[in-house]
């Protein structure tokens, strides 16, 4: 996957509290298991009205933050059923960092595993970020992974917290296949190892 390290881009405001992953990719998008093309389908019951057309009111259709990167939204966002295909569709739509005060556990950790940097913050904080998304095309925000900060767009910088390891693997594009590659020298010297001990097996 690839690596997040330093991301700028628009942030789009969603102030919805309980996003849960039906919301953000509906069940009848679930057929594929291929991981792209699925952003079409990202919050597409807010995103398209009843004939397909789409939802002016709805933010990610308004040209301020059509090409947004970052979401800031209410708590407990990626609740409900575990489905994958949720971080994908967002990876998918360009969505590469989340913001939010709480999210639902398997979809933080399946965040992680598909490079998108999902950042708890306090209320408070969350409201600043709130005010500085609502400014739409100006609304830029600078996350950095390496310092753990987040800048806005008149200067102020937050601070997040992150596993140490989750943030090596995202730092470095690892997900579980490429950990597990990172570990090929040592698995083919101890497979070299097993045939020559044990020929029959």
């Amino acid at each position: 996957m690839d690596k997040f390290i330093t991301l700028t881009g628009v942030a789009a405001p969603l102030p919805i509290i309980n996003v849960d992953t039906d919301m953000i990719i509906p069940k009848q998008y679930l057929k594929t298991i291929k991981r792209t093309g699925l952003g079409t389908g990202l919050f597409s019951e807010m995103r398209y009205r009843d004939d397909g057309s789409e939802n002016p009111d709805f933010v990610l259709n308004q040209p301020a933050w059509r090409d947004a990167q970052i979401l800031v939204a209410g708590d407990n966002f990626g609740c409900g059923s575990s489905r994958e295909h949720a971080p994908w569709a967002l990876l998918d739509y360009g969505i590469r960092c989340v913001i939010s005060t709480s999210f639902a556990d398997i979809f933080y950790n399946n965040c992680f595993k598909n490079g998108i940097l999902p950042i708890v913050v306090t209320a408070e904080q969350l409201k600043l970020l709130m005010d500085d998304a609502e400014r739409g095309a100006n609304a830029t925000l600078t996350v950095d992974l390496p310092s753990q900060t987040i800048k806005g767009p008149d200067g102020g910088e937050i601070g997040f917290e992150i596993d140490p390891f989750k943030k090596h693997c995202l730092l470095n594009g690892l997900d579980d296949i490429g950990l597990t590659l990172e570990k090929s020298a040592a698995i083919t010297s101890y497979e070299t190892s097993l045939a020559t001990s044990h020929p029959w097996a």
